[in-house]
Order: structure tokens, then C-alpha cells, then sequence
């Protein structure tokens, strides 16, 4: 079974002849890596501890998110939701925003 985009495609675990899967696996290990800066930039790296690049049987890059708590995804969304908004806005995020993580200015 797979989605349109063969993300819910199995792992790649036997390898098939003629599959880009290190191609895809590096993609996806770049991505990853990507993401894992800013969410190390946002004090945010420990809520996802199960992300990781991975491929799939046709030889597509995935970014494994792992399991997390429904709050790090409720937030996780809110900061995707937010760039978006200020993207369409045409404006630029000068700082960070704050995190459950950042202790308060005394």
C-alpha cells in the first residue's frame, strides 16, 4: 500500500537493483539535518529524538519524524502555521520566537 507520494511505502530493507536509494537517502539525510538545526535553534531538538533520514523501497528519501508528544507536534505546527503567515505577509521573522524552553527575563 502507498500514497501518492509513497511516503506510507515500505522500507527499503531487501534493496532492489536500479533503486537511487542512496541518492534518496542522502536527500533525506540533508533535510533532516535541516530541520534538526532549527529545532536545535528553537530548543526544540530534545521533543523530537526520533528523527532520522530513511528510504523507502522505491528508493524516496524520508524524514522521520519518530514519536512524539502530541504538544511538541501541536507546537510544531503552530511554528509552520507562523512562518507561513509572515511569509505570505512579505515580512521577515527578525528573532526567534519564544519557546516553552526559554526561561522568562528576570
Amino acid at each position: 500500500m502507498t500514497d501518492r507520494r509513497g511516503v506510507v511505502a515500505k522500507r527499503a530493507e531487501d534493496l532492489l537493483p536500479g533503486a537511487p536509494y542512496v541518492r534518496g537517502w542522502n536527500r533525506a539525510r540533508r533535510s533532516a539535518g535541516i530541520l534538526a538545526d532549527q529545532l536545535v535553534l528553537l530548543g526544540l531538538d530534545s521533543d523530537f529524538p526520533g528523527l532520522a533520514a530513511d528510504v523507502n523501497v522505491f528508493g524516496d528519501g524520508l524524514v522521520q519524524l519518530g514519536t512524539v508528544r502530541p504538544e511538541a507536534a501541536e507546537l510544531l505546527a503552530k511554528l509552520i502555521k507562523a512562518g507561513l503567515e509572515a511569509e505570505l505577509r512579505g515580512t521577515v521573522v527578525g528573532s526567534p520566537m519564544t519557546t516553552r524552553h526559554e526561561a522568562p527575563a528576570a
